[in-house]
């Protein structure tokens, strides 16, 4: 959800190589109209987290609109840098050979990881869990280059909610959602360890991971995104709860470095033996 600035140059686990996002219904740069203006903000809140905004500006080297989501002067999104973002449904739901997926998605954005799943006609339901009501209404609004996918497909419910209180209690995530799911997709927090809020530490723990893992299908999958280098740590928390835990690099362009960038795609199938588990709490 974030934007990277940060390129790896030291060895690193397989890498994935994304193409740019659609643009979907915007124009050649971008535009609804197919002309941009310089800067654009699209709507500003004040919300318990401070204040929200989104806005539209054109990037003037690469002559396309791009879309940040802003808490205070802090860059929280951007329409440049979605590699990542679409990654984490395309590294994951492959994994499945279930003919019908029930999805979830924690943490809706500009929308990039729902699209994703969207085009896998698999998927039977996506549930997308967003903690900021204003995020959700910018695309109920039809702010940004997804909104219409998303807002149409009646496979979509966007829910307002607080995923990770769902996790540690148990609750169910909306009113439509299944009890268990095939994935569990997550983009919140920057990392593991640098979190949005101290509140979201329990998740990912063993303890709320196998919380996690509980609301899974057998066989089912977790992915985490990252903008930082995979942590040998977290995959040793995860290895813990899931039998398979590895670290995806996922590369891009960065033209403000000239240089590649990467974010970090978690993923994690299965569950250990309920004997096992049921220890780690």
């Amino acid at each position: 959800m974030r934007c990277l600035l940060l390129v790896r140059l030291d060895p690193v686990p397989p890498t994935v190589d994304t193409p740019a996002a659609p643009r979907g219904q915007y124009g050649p740069f971008g535009g609804r109209a197919g002309v941009s203006k310089i800067f654009e903000e699209l709507d500003r809140r004040s919300t318990p987290m401070g204040e929200i905004s989104l806005r539209r500006r054109l990037e003037p080297a690469l002559q396309v609109d791009v879309f940040e989501a802003m808490l205070g002067e802090e860059h929280l999104m951007s329409s440049l840098f979605t590699a990542a973002e679409i990654a984490l449904a395309h590294l994951a739901l492959p994994l499945l050979d279930h003919p019908e997926l029930d999805v979830l998605v924690g943490g809706l954005g500009l929308g990039y990881t729902a699209g994703a799943v969207l085009d896998d006609s698999r998927v039977r339901s996506l549930q997308v869990v967003e903690a900021l009501g204003e995020v959700i209404d910018w695309h109920e609004r039809r702010l940004l280059p997804l909104s219409g996918q998303l807002v149409d497909d009646e496979r979509c419910h966007l829910i307002q909610g607080d995923f990770f209180a769902a996790i540690a209690a148990g609750l169910p995530f909306g009113p439509e959602a299944p009890a268990l799911l095939h994935a569990i997709l997550v983009d919140i927090d920057h990392t593991p360890s640098h979190l949005l809020h101290p509140s979201h530490a329990g998740f990912y723990t063993p303890a709320g991971l196998k919380r996690l893992a509980e609301r899974l299908h057998p066989g089912g999958v977790f992915a985490l995104w990252s903008d930082a280098a995979p942590d040998d740590s977290y995959l040793s928390t995860m290895a813990q709860v899931f039998p398979s835990a590895t670290a995806h690099i996922v590369t891009f362009s960065n033209h403000h470095t000239g240089r590649d960038a990467s974010n970090t795609i978690y993923l994690a199938a299965g569950i250990v033996d309920a004997d096992s588990a049921s220890q780690i709490l």
